[in-house]
């Protein structure tokens, strides 16, 4: 699974060097960001004008605590690829303010265009993106409580 959708998303950066790529984080991309990062290393596929836009942070952390998806996916891809760290974009969940940092991303999200491919990790719940099953689904950026099996996972 991971070295089908890393092949997916290098033919998209192939394709479009300049790609959106909306991106995941938790268990399910790892794998898929270590083979990009394999062949970023090998010269197989460039990163250098791609931006990404992730679906997820966790509400009150800094962007260097090690629990935030800012350095989950530091850790796990960005620096071990070459893309420009001013095109990496995660939630801002240090901002007090859910309401006006989940505006703030929808917005820099719709200026990029939107995603011109989405990776999406599947918990155990079934949840999709940190959207925990429910009724409805939600549109745009927003503030979930986790379910108790989201947090042990986590």
């Amino acid at each position: 699974m991971s070295r089908k959708a890393a092949n997916i998303i290098s033919a998209q950066v192939i394709l479009k060097p300049d790609s959106v790529l909306g991106l995941a984080t938790g268990s399910t991309p790892i794998g898929t960001y270590r083979q990009l990062a394999e062949w970023c290393a090998k010269g197989d596929c460039d990163f250098s004008h791609v931006s990404t836009y992730n679906l997820d942070e966790y509400r009150g952390l800094s962007h260097d605590h090690v629990q935030s998806y800012h350095y989950f996916m530091r850790k796990n891809f960005f620096d071990h690829i070459n893309i420009d760290l001013a095109n990496t974009h995660v939630p801002d969940g240090a901002n007090p303010d859910s309401d006006a940092a989940c505006a703030e991303y929808d917005r820099i999200v719709a200026d990029a265009g939107f995603p011109d491919l989405q990776l999406l990790g599947i918990g155990r719940n079934g949840h999709i993106g940190f959207n925990e099953p429910d009724s409805v689904f939600s549109k745009g950026t927003h503030m979930v409580n986790l379910t108790q099996s989201t947090i042990d996972a986590n």
